[in-house]
């Protein structure tokens, strides 16, 4: 599936949640990443920010696609993802 991952996470735990997402998807901007993952990483990357973040403090939302054919990606300004789009 393709996803869409944004988060809003308090300053001292902004580090650990960029790596964690790294392993995961590709940097899209701040605080935005995107990419493909199956159902099992999905879990896992879930799983993982759940034991670094504040629940009562701290916000990941996902959007998630099953597939990219109706998906469009435009950017104005500065394309901050080093990853080509593939659409």
């Amino acid at each position: 599936m393709f996803v869409i991952m944004v988060y809003d996470i308090g300053e001292e735990r902004v580090a650990k949640i960029l790596k964690t997402s790294r392993k995961y998807l590709n940097w899209v901007q701040n605080s935005v990443f995107e990419g493909d993952l199956t159902q099992a990483k999905m879990l896992k990357l879930q799983s993982e920010l759940k034991e670094i973040m504040k629940k009562k403090e701290d916000s990941v939302i996902f959007y998630t696609f099953k597939t990219k054919k109706y998906h469009e990606k435009i950017v104005i300004g500065v394309d901050k993802s080093p990853v080509e789009n593939i659409l």
